[in-house]
């Protein structure tokens, strides 16, 4: 599985530790920047993230910057996409299982590397229940 990571200046060392992890684990990476620490614009990686995944060049996407926010916010722009900003386990594996995530956004600033590692693998191993959470999906991807 191919998984896009973007991020800004205050992300970056918390996407280099994820890139890390899936490595590891065998999945490949499309690493979409920034490349260090240097102030930046999230807007240009969130948007960045948002067309990778919604053209189908990785399945997955992970975007940090310092909240989460801001980057969120930029992926959502781009027309197919549902970037969930998750602080805990539970809300990523809800936005898995109702919302059908295919981008992940947390803080860099604000989340611990542990913390990172749970709500990934919980996203990564939840699945999408379907029902009256397709409906709703179908209502997004009208708007």
């Amino acid at each position: 599985m191919k998984i896009a990571l973007a991020c800004d200046h205050a992300g970056y060392e918390m996407k280099m530790a994820i890139k890390e992890k899936l490595e590891k684990e065998g999945y490949e990476i499309l690493d979409l920047g920034t490349d260090s620490t240097e102030s930046v614009d999230y807007p240009i990686y969130g948007k960045a993230i948002g067309e990778a995944v919604a053209q189908g060049r990785a399945e997955k996407g992970i975007a940090v910057c310092g909240t989460g926010i801001g980057i969120s916010i930029a992926a959502n722009k781009v027309k197919g996409i549902r970037c969930a900003l998750c602080t805990s386990v539970e809300m990523a594996r809800l936005a898995k299982e109702h919302n059908n995530a295919n981008i992940l956004a947390m803080g860099g600033r604000t989340t611990s590397k542990e913390l990172a590692f749970q709500m990934i693998d919980e996203w990564f191993n939840a699945e999408f229940l379907g029902g009256k959470h397709q409906r709703r999906i179908n209502m997004l991807d009208e708007m």
